[in-house]
């Protein structure tokens, strides 16, 4: 990109990756005009604001991949971050449980991948060692993983825009993108009106592939919205999980499955499930979009999905009306959990592309096209990444 000081760049969607691209940029180019269109009246609404706070240093991701590169690099940059912004920050550490043999098996290749990434400190513990860590815990073994921890996003997300606008940068609020056009550079039609550029990102989120479809993109990959749903730890059983207790993937499973998260202002989060969410952002069973419905329903990718995965379908939808049988998959790493500790919790929606083969897509996913970046694939580690993913994208803006 020639004269890349002087362009003007829209980024469309302020949550958390779109604000830290907008810092990144105005970091690398201090000076340059950078306009950042956020639809509701503050930025980090959604997948910002509707997550447990998990700062995720790479553990579960393919060595070479862009989310293992970029969670490694990103975790370092966001608690650095977190540091200079006095942001509550907490790096407590988490457990991995393995509770039966063939969990063990995969828990060691866990942490060679691990090792892969660049973590530091990974720890095989016996049954008596991670005791000592949680008391409470099920299982027969377990990795630790001492670079994990728990962070306020708001927070980021308050003060990456702080540090936006006094480096120059715009946060428009109230700005839902509704045209894009390209002629002599971008116009970008929203109720607060036009705004133009020569150069947009696209860092939509939920509605990420819509917007590059907009931008004349084929809609290759569509977002499914898979809602995860939370309970809580009643505050009488908080003393039954001290850092954060996650489980072994299981291969069969394109989820994590549920785990225990201490929160950064207090208290334990207890999931999520997986279920299809009946709007892009429907957050309770009640919230439907008729649009986005029909956009999931008519797409060929989750139905291929639900036939592959037809036990793992079933199970989440019942988890998400049966509190005795959410539990049920917490007592593997908890026993001790029984119904009556848990009191119902938040939600949040996961931004997860679906290929039409059925297959969710594992990696970020970057998509050049004319004077334009779209990003179509930034669920979980996204927050976490967020500084190294706006680092990325600036690089790959000028062709790097």
């Amino acid at each position: 990109m020639s004269k890349a000081k002087d362009q003007h760049v829209l980024i469309i969607g302020g949550g958390i990756v779109g604000l830290a691209t907008a810092h990144q940029l105005l970091r690398q180019f201090p000076g340059r005009p950078v306009t950042i269109l956020e639809k509701e009246d503050a930025p980090g609404r959604h997948q910002t604001g509707h997550n447990s706070g998990v700062l995720h240093c790479g553990l579960y991701y393919k060595p070479g991949s862009a989310k293992a590169r970029l969670a490694v690099s990103g975790i370092r940059q966001m608690v650095e971050f977190c540091q200079q912004h006095d942001i509550p920050h907490d790096v407590c550490g988490k457990l991995v449980v393995a509770v039966n043999k063939a969990e063990v098996a995969r828990m060691e290749k866990l942490q060679e991948r691990g090792v892969q990434n660049g973590l530091q400190g990974i720890k095989r513990l016996g049954s008596e060692a991670m005791r000592e860590i949680e008391p409470n815990v099920g299982g027969i073994a377990a990795l630790k993983v001492p670079q994990e921890g728990i962070v306020d996003f708001p927070a980021v997300c308050r003060a990456l825009a702080c540090e936006v606008e006094k480096a120059g940068g715009r946060l428009v609020t109230g700005a839902h993108v509704t045209s894009l056009r390209q002629i002599d550079g971008w116009t970008a039609e929203t109720p607060a009106g036009a705004f133009s550029a020569e150069f947009i990102v696209n860092c939509a989120g939920l509605h990420c592939d819509r917007v590059s479809q907009l931008a004349g993109q084929r809609r290759q990959l569509r977002i499914v919205p898979f809602r995860g749903e939370y309970f809580e730890l009643k505050p009488n059983r908080h003393d039954l999980v001290r850092h954060l207790i996650y489980p072994v993937p299981d291969p069969q499973f394109p989820f994590l499955g549920v785990h225990f998260t201490r929160l950064i202002h207090g208290g334990v989060e207890a999931g999520p499930n997986a279920v299809l969410a009946f709007a892009r952002e429907g957050y309770r069973k009640t919230d439907i979009n008729l649009r986005d419905l029909c956009d999931a329903l008519t797409y060929s990718g989750l139905w291929r999905f639900v036939m592959k995965y037809p036990k793992m379908c079933l199970s989440e939808l019942r988890g998400s009306f049966s509190k005795r049988h959410f539990c049920r998959q917490l007592q593997r790493l908890v026993p001790a959990i029984e119904p009556a500790d848990l009191a119902p919790g938040g939600a949040g929606v996961r931004a997860q592309a679906l290929a039409p083969e059925g297959e969710l897509v594992h990696d970020f996913h970057f998509v050049r096209g004319p004077a334009s970046l779209h990003v179509l694939n930034a669920p979980s580690p996204a927050a976490t990444a967020s500084l190294a993913i706006g680092a990325e994208i600036v690089k790959q803006m000028h062709g790097d």
